[in-house]
């Protein structure tokens, strides 16, 4: 018997601090984003940091972000995200591991 577990619940169990004045990653250019044919990052990141909102953009939210870096590698075309490792004390605690 296997028991199924949401991606959601294994991301609530991390702890993140953020960082509000200081946000480790950015989209450079939004109107470059409206560019983007596929906008890769609204679907390959692992914790749905990004979004498409109304005006055809896409919208980050850096709270719970992983730190993994999928979306460096999605928009390597575009090189429309600047990501830096947030600053010590903040960014993500994994609870197991």
């Amino acid at each position: 018997m296997s028991i199924m577990v949401k991606v959601e619940e294994k991301l609530y169990q991390n702890r993140y601090i953020v960082d509000e004045n200081h946000p480790h990653i950015r989209i450079k250019s939004e109107a470059e984003c409206k560019t983007c044919e596929t906008q890769a990052c609204t679907f390959c990141c692992p914790a749905a940091c990004y979004s498409k909102n109304e005006a055809g953009t896409v919208t980050l939210a850096t709270d719970g972000c992983l730190e993994c870096g999928t979306c460096r590698v999605i928009c390597q075309d575009k090189e429309n995200i600047q990501w830096d490792y947030p600053r010590g004390g903040y960014g993500i605690s994994y609870k197991f591991g």
